[in-house]
């Protein structure tokens, strides 16, 4: 085929990564190990084994050489929503390599959303985690473009092919048809203040951009370490951390596939002797406040990131305090892939998302996108070659965001005294929950629709750990209703309706909600109240 690999001169600053026109990200990844004789290294750890790097180049030519049998061609999209396993790189890689586009989907979504996205994508196949069979198979029936189902492991589930069974159609040699570095590779769903969640298409440079830029220029990944996150595989911060960022450097990885609870990760930490801990605010408060914990000597930490929120200072305090390692807080974003304004190994100026990661520009804009002097409050935007190239199906929104070589991120921030970025809110109304995005609309309508419910808004509100999590204001159609009852109702109808992170965590109860001339909710009124 004549792939090269790419390749980083990390001397200057930024590293200078150069990345050839006949690329494919998945090549890379894979040839850069074997060469350098890492196939024999435990690549992945699961929750039921492991991989060298030998075997994913192998189980993941097969899966690319087998989709082919299933009708596949160059850039069909193949929707991958299964929870965290070596199963789950294995068809990422296999795609990849086939010229097949992956489309990486959040496994904490509702059947209808679901629907929306294999709609919206048009993807002809979808590798799923077997407790998804019931809901994937009536959506085979409704949506015309979807064809095969395949379930993970190597068992089939009533009646889908497993991907045990995919791999053995397919050959452990396999070339795969010719990709470039700006072909579409992969893409993520990023959610939006309208509810319709948006299509967002990478290309093949952008992986190894993510990995050289902050991988290894921040973090400092190495061979040697054993990496784990929390954050999930279908994340843009996740991708990075357990996908690009050790595969880039023949590092090992440990995946879990259940929901990252404190005790559940403290397990994987001792267990797997992680030296890379990647996390996020609200579980970091959650870990600190365990009672049992590991003491300091038992996990050999060197280095932690938080990204998904702003990073609480105290936080970030107790977490030195009682690991003896720092860790680095960031933003990033699904459009930019991963984090491109960050702290720095030995800089981390608590409170604060740092300084631009080198090989990214940033610039804070006024409402006339001039740029704001120092302390004022602007409009982050963010130019670097991880950029998504566009939003799928979506002109409108694509324009409105990738404006040239800038991108717009929908948050404020501010540079303080110190010449650090100090994050201040988002541009619209969304939250970020936990690290994920929560539309305060959606979580209105939901509650609107609860029978007791005349009228709802959502703000955000800090917890005790300064973590931001949603607010209702409530104008109940019969007041009398109001009790603690109501409240444990709501939060539970939320939870059957939407994902479980949108839940309301308090309810208050008003007359009327403060609304514009033109009857539009004002949320900062609201805000300011507390």
């Amino acid at each position: 085929m004549g792939y090269e690999l790419s390749s980083c001169d990390h001397s200057q600053i930024p590293p200078q990564v150069t990345v050839p026109r006949l690329y494919n990200a998945a090549r890379d990844l894979m040839d850069r190990n074997l060469n350098a004789g890492r196939g024999d290294k435990v690549a992945y750890i699961d929750d039921n084994g492991t991989c060298t790097y030998n075997e994913l180049n192998r189980r993941s030519n097969r899966v690319g050489s087998a989709l082919a049998t299933l009708g596949l061609q160059q850039e069909q999209r193949v929707f991958l929503c299964a929870l965290d396993s070596i199963d789950w790189p294995v068809s990422f890689l296999g795609a990849i390599k086939a010229g097949v586009v992956p489309v990486a989907i959040n496994t904490l979504l509702t059947p209808s959303d679901y629907e929306y996205m294999l709609t919206d994508s048009r993807s002809k196949v979808a590798i799923i985690s077997p407790h998804f069979v019931p809901v994937f198979k009536d959506l085979l029936e409704k949506i015309p473009t979807l064809e095969t189902l395949i379930v993970t492991g190597n068992e089939s589930v009533d009646g889908v092919m497993s991907l045990g069974e995919l791999e053995a159609r397919g050959t452990d040699e396999f070339e795969g048809p010719v990709t470039t570095s700006d072909d579409p590779c992969f893409w993520l769903y990023s959610s939006g203040s309208t509810g319709a969640p948006k299509g967002t298409v990478h290309i093949h440079q952008s992986i190894i951009y993510t990995a050289e830029l902050f991988g290894t220029g921040v973090l400092g990944l190495r061979e040697s370490d054993t990496v784990f996150s929390a954050a999930k595989l279908f994340f843009a911060y996740g991708l990075g951390n357990a996908f690009s960022f050790p595969l880039s450097v023949g590092a090992t990885t440990v995946l879990m596939a259940e929901r990252p609870t404190p005790d559940a990760v403290y397990e994987r930490l001792i267990k797997h002797q992680a030296t890379v801990f990647c996390g996020v605010p609200t579980l970091y408060a959650g870990m600190l406040a365990k009672a049992d914990k590991p003491a300091k000597g038992e996990l050999p930490i060197r280095i932690s990131t938080s990204a998904g929120e702003a990073l609480p200072a105290e936080l970030l305090r107790q977490w030195c305090d009682e690991r003896g390692s720092e860790i680095i807080d960031g933003i990033g974003s699904t459009e930019m892939l991963h984090i491109y304004l960050s702290n720095m190994p030995g800089k981390v100026a608590a409170g604060s998302t740092g300084q631009p990661v080198p090989g990214y520009e940033i610039k804070l804009l006024d409402a006339d996108d001039n740029e704001v002097p120092k302390g004022e409050i602007g409009d982050l935007v963010a130019k670097g070659p991880s950029t998504a190239i566009m939003y799928w199906n979506n002109r409108a929104k694509s324009t409105a965001t990738f404006q040239g070589e800038w991108t717009r991120s929908g948050d404020k921030f501010y540079i303080n005294e110190d010449g650090n970025y100090v994050y201040a809110g988002r541009s619209d109304d969304m939250l970020k929950v936990s690290g994920i995005y929560v539309s305060p609309a959606e979580v209105e309508a939901t509650l609107i629709s609860h029978p007791a419910v005349l009228e709802a808004a959502i703000v955000g509100a800090k917890d005790e750990n300064d973590l931001i999590k949603p607010k209702a204001y409530i104008v109940l159609k019969n007041p009398s209703d109001e009790s603690a009852e109501l409240n444990q109702e709501l939060k539970n109808f939320v939870k059957a309706n939407l994902a479980p992170h949108k839940y309301p965590r308090w309810f208050i109860y008003v007359e009327e909600l403060p609304k514009t001339a033109t009857g539009k909710i004002q949320r900062f009124k609201l805000r300011e109240l507390g």
